[in-house]
C-alpha cells in the first residue's frame, strides 16, 4: 500500500470538506460574492507568481485556453458563486453533502454526453448515492432547510461537473499558471453580480472573516490544488478521485465540530450511503480503465 498516497488523498478530502465550514463562517458575516472576488484576485495573483517562479508561462494551446476559461467560469464563477451565496442560509454540512455528489453527476454526464457506459457496480453506486442525498435533504427540508439555497447548491454541482468534464483532452502543462488564470476568470465573472446584488450591503471586517478568507485562499484554493496535482501525478486521476468518497463524512464532521451544527441519524446514514455510492462509482471506473 502506498501510505504517502493515502495520506495525500485523505488530506485533500479533509481540506476540500473543510472549505464549506470556512465559507459558512464568511458568508453569514460578509457579502459572499464580494468575498469571493477578493479571494480569487489574491489567489490568482499568488498562483501566477508561483507559476512564474517555477518557470511556467501562459503560452497555452487553444484547447488549454478554452478549458481554462470554461473551468474558470463553471467552477469558480458558477459553482463557488452559487455555493457561497447559498451558504448565507444553507448550513455547511448540507452544502458539503450536495457538493460531494459531483463524481456521481460527472458519471451521469459522461454516460449521456460522452458515451461512457457505466458498469453495473457504477449504476448501483449512482442509485445509492442519489438516494443518500434524497434521504438527507428530505429530512433537512422538512426541518427547515432553505429550498432556494439548496437549489443553488445543486446548480453549483452541475456547473462543477461541467467544469470537470471540460478538462478532458487538455495537455496538463503549466498547471499552476492555469490555476492562477482560472482564479482571475472567476473574479471577473463574479465582479458584476457582486456589484449588482451586494452593493450597499454593510461590510464588516472581523478577525473571523479575515481568517475564513485567508484559509479559503491558502488551503482549499492553493494548497489543496497543489496536493491534488501531486496525488494525480503519483497515482493517476481515476484513483485519486476515489478519495472524494470521504467528503460527505468529513463535511458533516467538521461542520458539527467547528460550528456546532445539529445533525441526526438521517445525516449520518445519508452521508454513509453517499460515500458508498461514490466509492462504488470510482472503483468501477478504476476497473474500467484497467480493463481497457
Amino acid at each position: 500500500m502506498d501510505l504517502r498516497a493515502v495520506a495525500m488523498g485523505v488530506g485533500f478530502a479533509l481540506i476540500w470538506a473543510s472549505a464549506f465550514t470556512a465559507t459558512r463562517v464568511v458568508a453569514i458575516a460578509f457579502p459572499p460574492l464580494t468575498a469571493l472576488v477578493i479571494r480569487f484576485a489574491i489567489s490568482g495573483a499568488i498562483g501566477i507568481a508561483l507559476a512564474r517562479a517555477m518557470g511556467q508561462d501562459w503560452r497555452l494551446s487553444r484547447a488549454d485556453w478554452r478549458a481554462l476559461v470554461i473551468f474558470g467560469i463553471c467552477q469558480n464563477g458558477l459553482y463557488l458563486g452559487f455555493a457561497w451565496y447559498a451558504m448565507q442560509t444553507v448550513e455547511a454540512s448540507a452544502a458539503a453533502i450536495i457538493a460531494s455528489t459531483m463524481p456521481l453527476v460527472v458519471a451521469v454526464m459522461g454516460w449521456a454526453g460522452f458515451g461512457d457506459r457505466p458498469r453495473p457496480m457504477a449504476v448501483i453506486g449512482l442509485i445509492l448515492g442519489f438516494l443518500g442525498v434524497a434521504l438527507t435533504m428530505g429530512v433537512r427540508i422538512t426541518a427547515g432547510l432553505d429550498p432556494f439555497g439548496a437549489m443553488l447548491c445543486v446548480f453549483g454541482v452541475i456547473a462543477l461537473s461541467l467544469a470537470t468534464l471540460s478538462v478532458r483532452g487538455t495537455s496538463g502543462r503549466n498547471l499552476f499558471m492555469v490555476v492562477g488564470l482560472q482564479m482571475l476568470v472567476g473574479a471577473a465573472v463574479l465582479l458584476l453580480p457582486a456589484l449588482l446584488l451586494e452593493r450597499g450591503k454593510p461590510i464588516t471586517v472581523t478577525p473571523t472573516v479575515v481568517v475564513g478568507i485567508l484559509y479559503s485562499i491558502l488551503m482549499p484554493g492553493l494548497f489543496a490544488t497543489w496536493l491534488w496535482i501531486a496525488l494525480v501525478q503519483r497515482i493517476g486521476a481515476v484513483r485519486a478521485a476515489t478519495y472524494h468518497f470521504l467528503s460527505p463524512i468529513f463535511g458533516i464532521a467538521i461542520a458539527v465540530a467547528w460550528l456546532g451544527e445539529p445533525f441526526g441519524i438521517s445525516d449520518v446514514l445519508g452521508a454513509a450511503i453517499v460515500a458508498l455510492g461514490i466509492l462504488m462509482v470510482q472503483r468501477a471506473r478504476i476497473a474500467q480503465v484497467q480493463g481497457a
